[in-house]
C-alpha cells in the first residue's frame, strides 16, 4: 500500500480507537479527503486496507462503516507508523524555526533525519497533499510559505474573524444538514472526554474540518477558499503548540453551541457567537508582555 495511504490508514484507526468515529458509522471517501486535506485516491486505499483488516465491513448502498474499534485500536498503535509521525512532527518543527532551507533534496532530508528512502518519500508526499511542499524537477523539494510567527499567526485570526462570520451571515447560505450534524456529534465527544487524549495533530485535523464545513455552506468560493489557504498556513504552528487540555474542551463547547444555533437556523446569533469565539482564540500575552500561543486550535 502507498506509505500516504498507510498513514491515512493510521490515521483513521486512531480516530476509531478514541471514539471519534464510532461503531456503526458510515465513513466517505469525500469526507475524509476533507478532513486530511488530500484527494480521494489515497482515502481510497486506506479505506480498503482497514477493511481488510476487519477495522470496516460493507454497509448500507455499499458503505464502509466503522465495525470493530478494538482492531482500530490496535492498528493505531502500529509503532512504524508512530515513529513516521515523529519525524512528520520534527521536520514541521525546524521549518518552522528556519532550519530547513526553502529548497533541499531528499537525499539531504534522508541524511538529516536518519529515515528510509521510502518513509522519507511518504512524509513529503504527505507534506505535498497537505500544502506545504512542493517537488522541483529532479530530486528536490521546496517548502511552501507559512507562517513562522506569532505576530502573523494573530493576524489570520483577524483575518478569519472578517470572513468566517460573513459565510454565516451570506445570502447564499445553505446548512448541510448531514455534514453538520456529524459534526456536532463529533464535537459533543470531544467536549464528553475524547479532547483529553486526541493528539494534537487530530485536534488541529478535526476543529479545522469543522470550520470549514460551516464556511462550505455559504456556498461562496471566495471565503471557502481562503480559509482552507489560512489553515494551510497555520497547520505548522499549530502542531508545535502544547493544547490546554480544558480550555480546549471549552472551546469544542462553543464548537457545539454554535452547531446547535446553525442548525435551528439562528444564523446571525451563530455569526455572533463565531467572531467571539475566534476574537478569544488569538494569541495572548505571557507573564512579562510576550506573546504566547493561544490555549487550543480552533
Amino acid at each position: 500500500m502507498p506509505q500516504i495511504a498507510s498513514t491515512l490508514a493510521h490515521e483513521i484507526a486512531r480516530l476509531i480507537g478514541q471514539g471519534l468515529l464510532p461503531e456503526g458509522e458510515a465513513l466517505t471517501e469525500r469526507a475524509l479527503a476533507a478532513r486530511f486535506h488530500v484527494s480521494r485516491s489515497p482515502v481510497r486505499v486506506a479505506l480498503q486496507e482497514l477493511r481488510a483488516a476487519g477495522v470496516l465491513a460493507p454497509g448500507l448502498r455499499g458503505a464502509l462503516v466503522v465495525a470493530d474499534a478494538a482492531a482500530a485500536g490496535a492498528l493505531a498503535e502500529d509503532p512504524a507508523a508512530d515513529d513516521e509521525e515523529t519525524h512528520y512532527l520534527a521536520i514541521a518543527r525546524d521549518r518552522l524555526a528556519g532550519d530547513i532551507p526553502d529548497r533541499i533534496s531528499e537525499n539531504e532530508l534522508i541524511r538529516r533525519y536518519g529515515t528510509t528512502r521510502a518513509r522519507m518519500q511518504a512524509l513529503l508526499r504527505r507534506m505535498a497533499e497537505e500544502g506545504w511542499a512542493e517537488r522541483l524537477p529532479g530530486n528536490g523539494w521546496r517548502f511552501l510559505p507559512v507562517l513562522t510567527s506569532m505576530q502573523t499567526y494573530r493576524q489570520s485570526y483577524s483575518f478569519r474573524q472578517a470572513i468566517e462570520p460573513a459565510a454565516l451571515r451570506d445570502p447564499g447560505f445553505h446548512a448541510d444538514v448531514p455534514e453538520l450534524e456529524r459534526q456536532l456529534e463529533i464535537q459533543r465527544r470531544l467536549v464528553a472526554g475524547e479532547v483529553l487524549t486526541i493528539s494534537a495533530v487530530s485536534l488541529f485535523q478535526v476543529n479545522s474540518a469543522l470550520h470549514e464545513a460551516i464556511t462550505e455552506c455559504s456556498g461562496n468560493a471566495f471565503f471557502i477558499d481562503a480559509l482552507r489557504r489560512v489553515n494551510r498556513l497555520r497547520r505548522l504552528i499549530e502542531y508545535r503548540q502544547t493544547v490546554d487540555r480544558e480550555q480546549a474542551r471549552l472551546r469544542c463547547a462553543e464548537h457545539v453551541r454554535m452547531l446547535e444555533l446553525i442548525l435551528a437556523d439562528q444564523r446571525e446569533a451563530a455569526a455572533d457567537l463565531m467572531h467571539r469565539h475566534l476574537a478569544a482564540l488569538g494569541p495572548i500575552k505571557a507573564p512579562g508582555g510576550a506573546a504566547a500561543p493561544p490555549p487550543a486550535s480552533s
